[in-house]
Parts: C-alpha cells; structure tokens; sequence
C-alpha cells in the first residue's frame, strides 16, 4: 500500500516514534525529533540520519505529525510545534494509550492553529522502551485504535486509516471514551494484574523465582515495563481501570470461597471459563 502522506514529523524518539521512523525512511522523507542533544547524535551514529534535535526541521513542510510523547507532555510540544511553523494543515495524530485526554487537552491549542487531529493507539508495546528497542516491523498484524472526536474530515480518516495499514495494522474507529474502556480491560488491567502477580509470587523471597516454570515469567512480562511511564497511563485512565480491577477483584473473591469451601466443582467451574475466554484470543 502507498504511503497517503509524503513529508512526516515524528515527535519523540522513544519504542513507537523509533519504529515509525524506521518503517518509513524507505517509503517519505521523515524526521524524527528527540528532545536529549545526546541522544540525537546517538541516533545518528546508528545510522538515523534523519534524526534532529530541531523541532522546525522536523515539522517544516510536514502533512502528518505524529506525537509520540507521554500524554501529558503533549499539550506543550504541540504548542511549540505550532510556534516553530507546522503547516495549517499539517493532520496532527498521537500514539498514546488513552484517547479521552489528548482530544480534551490539544483541543484549544488545535483550535487556534487550525490542525486537523486524529487520535491513534497502535496496539504494539513492548516491556522494553526506548529507541534501542525500535524496529521496522513493530506494527505488523498489531491492532491500531483510531478516534476522532475532534471531527477531522472523512478524506482525513481514510489518509490515517490508510496511514496505519501501510505499516501492517489492523484498523478500527471508536468513540473516545469507548477506546479508554476497551483499554482500561485489555491492556492497564494486565499490566496492573500482572504487577499483582510479581508481588504475590516474589516478594517473600526473589530467589524463589529460579525454581519457576515458564508460566510466572509469562503471566509477569509486562510487569518488566516502564514504572513512571506506565503510572501516567493507569492514572489517565483512573476512573475505567479501578472498575476493571473491582471486577477482577470480585471474581479474585470466587476463587476463594471456592477454595475456603474445598470445592472443587466450583473451582472447575471457574477455570473452565477462564480458559473459554483464553482461547478466544487469536
């Protein structure tokens, strides 16, 4: 598939503006632009050329900005995008893991610029953060989630759509709040469970997960991400996943007065259907 856009501006050089960046430097002309003047020449060095610690080279000329920060940094880099001569109209999309917050919060800042914006959540993290852990093919088979509250235009949403499919994913459109939803049961609530699950099974003793099969380092992977980056998400998303949790917790309490009555009928009961939901999974 063709790439529908021809100049892009990549903001922030972490896991997901890396791979963007190295999945279109054969197809546009892309820049990708990291705040540490360290890190920009590290990049470089690797051979990202088209790295820059300028936010007008990156965004000069450029029909499709992608903010690919921490949610909350992204009200100020978007002003300062604005400020260093992003194109009226230039689509600004986001990579974030809620998309209630970037729709409220770039709202006036889009207002007054006249940039289109549409939300995107490529499905396609990783434990490992940074652009040491980028590649190419990050996005291939991975669900992107799009949004567009802020009422881009048709022609727009396809672009993106299209935008996303060249890099291998999957696409789908929800509302918002409906995205942050979906997520708070798919992707916060695993990571917070799994977080439980490295407490319950080692915090008596850490020696103790050498003598474990493969299951505890399966069921504990993404507790190994990024501590600070994943307590922004779960906060920006507070309210969706404590209902996700209240209701984990609630089937958590079945388990147990199945266990404290010693049945096993009801314990049966409860595992199969938890591996009726497993095997739903593709």
């Amino acid at each position: 598939m063709s790439q529908p856009f021809h100049k892009i501006g990549i903001l922030g050089g972490g896991l997901l503006g890396g791979s963007a960046a190295l999945a279109l430097r054969e197809k546009v002309d892309v820049r990708l632009w990291i705040r540490r003047p360290e890190a920009v020449d590290a990049a470089q060095l690797s051979g990202l050329d088209f790295a820059t610690g300028h936010l007008t080279e990156a965004v000069s000329e450029a029909d499709l900005l992608i903010l690919a920060v921490p949610v909350g940094a992204m009200p100020a880099l978007l002003s300062a995008a604005v400020a260093a001569g992003l194109p009226k109209d230039c689509l600004v999309t986001d990579v974030g893991s809620v998309k209630a917050a970037p729709h409220r919060d770039l709202a006036s800042i889009l207002a007054e610029s006249g940039n289109p914006f549409i939300g995107s959540h490529p499905m396609a993290g990783s434990e490992r953060n940074g652009l040491a852990a980028a590649r190419a093919d990050l996005f291939q088979n991975a669900a992107c989630l799009l949004t567009n509250d802020s009422g881009a235009s048709s022609d727009l949403c396809e672009a993106m759509e299209d935008f996303w499919k060249s890099l291998g994913c999957r696409t789908k459109w929800f509302g918002a709040a409906e995205h942050d939803r979906l997520v708070a049961r798919i992707s916060h609530l695993p990571h917070v469970t799994a977080a439980a699950t490295a407490f319950g099974a080692l915090s008596a003793d850490t020696s103790s997960g050498s003598f474990s099969g493969g299951g505890l380092r399966d069921t504990t992977r993404v507790a190994g991400g990024n501590p600070e980056m994943w307590a922004e998400i779960l906060l920006e998303n507070r309210g969706e996943v404590s209902r996700s949790i209240r209701d984990t917790i609630a089937k958590l309490d079945e388990f147990l007065v199945a266990l404290d009555g010693a049945n096993q009928e009801e314990l049966r009961s409860l595992l199969t259907e938890a591996k009726t939901l497993r095997d739903t999974l593709p």
